[in-house]
Formats: C-alpha cells, structure tokens, sequence
C-alpha cells in the first residue's frame, strides 16, 4: 500500500489532467497514460483512457519510473 503522501496520481509523469476545451482542468480528475487506451465493445466506439482521480494511485507508481522518450 502507498505510504507517502506523495504517491498519488497527481504526482505521476503518466497523469494528464485532461483540461476541458477552455484550458481548464476537469475538477479532481485525470487520465492515466501509463496504459494504452482501453477497447470499447461497440466496434464503431473509441478507446478511451481511464479516468482517475488526483489523489488515487496504483502499483505502478513510483518516483524513478519515466516515460519512453
């Protein structure tokens, strides 16, 4: 379990804040770019990013990972 306060998605180089069409961050929430999108079950539908909250966090956290540059 995370111990440190700031192991938090908000923390996380994969969180996007996901800012609306007026540059404004979309409340509490985000994306997680850590995964690619996920497949929806209509054929026609897009993938979509998991939304998150700020102040959740999951396994894959951790201060040293970076992104494929």
């Amino acid at each position: 379990m995370a111990t440190s306060s700031n192991a938090a998605c908000q923390s996380c180089r994969f969180f996007d804040e996901h800012k609306t069409n007026g540059a404004q961050a979309s409340g509490d929430q985000g994306l997680c770019r850590y995964n690619p999108p996920v497949s929806q079950p209509d054929p026609q539908g897009n993938g979509l990013w998991p939304v998150v909250a700020s102040k959740d966090w999951c396994g894959h956290f951790t201060a040293d990972v970076t992104p494929a540059e």
